[in-house]
């Protein structure tokens, strides 16, 4: 086996805590992972892990040999990327995540156009409306919409894209029309929230005539998947704070009708997210060059009559 594929191996188990994880992240069987971290320890006649029933965690030699372990995978991929540069046929793999609603419509529905371009990039795609660790994951980009917390990471705005408060027809009926912001809370009106473990829908920014205030709604029940929300708010069930460009067919349709347009959520950034170092590689900028310009070409065409959302540099 490939001393380096070895240590690639024990690099993600480390990072990810179990052979299994470790092992679908490499592509190989848990019992061809096993082998590796064992081949491993063979070759530096040490043990790396401490072994229990579900998880496997680092000895102290482990943990020195992860520090060095690192850097020694980052120098070999910064290696193979300046070469692949220079020879401008880029090769290798992608780790990117983004989530789920604009996963489906913009990121994975235009990878099979870029591996057509590049042939010899192989495109792994996670989506999750789950928040998703970016560095532990070995996620190379991160397409989402939100603001950059983690200063560990660099981020390239695409696109600014407007939010709006709608509803159906019907249940604005049942309930009556908000009057004002303050009246989500007052009235008690169904708020759809989009809630997981480090989620920020616990609340929502609107901008007031005072500034942009925090409101915190609620409602009867909540998902984890935006377009589960959608879905409920077509049938009547409460009101969602959404991208325009991801519900304005709804509103065109008559579906859903806009709400408190004098107080309209904050605006939301698409992104890339990705950490500082992989930029450097040319199929990192590759990636973002192409998804940034399929965003907007895609996001204005869902627009239609509204002006294209300000692209934004990073």
């Amino acid at each position: 086996m490939s001393y380096l594929d070895n240590v690639r191996v024990f690099v993600r188990v480390v990072e990810l805590g179990t052979l299994s994880a470790a092992g679908r992240d490499q592509r190989v069987t848990p019992a061809v992972a096993s082998n590796r971290i064992k081949e491993l320890e063979r070759h530096l006649g040490v043990r790396l892990f401490n072994r229990t029933t579900r998880k496997l965690s680092p000895t102290e030699h482990g943990r020195v040999f992860y520090e060095k372990a690192v850097k020694i995978i980052e120098a070999v991929n910064e290696a193979e990327a300046a070469i692949a540069d220079l020879s401008r046929n880029p090769k290798g793999s992608l780790r990117i995540t983004a989530p789920l609603g604009i996963g489906r419509r913009l990121i994975a529905s235009g990878i099979p156009e870029f591996h057509d371009k590049y042939p010899d990039i192989e495109v792994r795609v996670r989506l999750s409306d789950h928040n998703v660790d970016i560095l532990a994951e070995g996620v190379d980009v991160a397409f989402k919409l939100g603001v950059l917390e983690d200063s560990n990471l660099r981020m390239r705005g695409i696109l600014n894209c407007e939010r709006v408060l709608c509803a159906s027809p019907a249940y604005l009926a049942r309930r009556g029309v908000p009057p004002s912001a303050d009246a989500l809370i007052a009235d008690k009106h169904d708020c759809l929230l989009l809630r997981y473990p480090g989620s920020k829908e616990y609340y929502w920014t609107l901008m007031t005539a005072e500034g942009p205030r925090k409101f915190e709604v609620a409602g009867p029940y909540d998902s984890d998947d935006g377009d589960v929300l959608t879905q409920w708010a077509l049938e009547d069930r409460g009101i969602i704070n959404k991208p325009l460009f991801e519900v304005k067919a709804y509103l065109k349709e008559g579906r859903l009708v806009e709400i408190l347009k004098e107080s309209p959520p904050a605006p939301v950034q698409l992104a890339a997210i990705y950490p500082h170092k992989r930029f450097q590689d040319p199929k990192v900028r590759l990636m973002i060059d192409f998804m940034a310009e399929r965003c907007q070409r895609l996001i204005g065409k869902l627009l239609e009559d509204e002006p294209a959302a300000m692209a934004t540099g990073g």
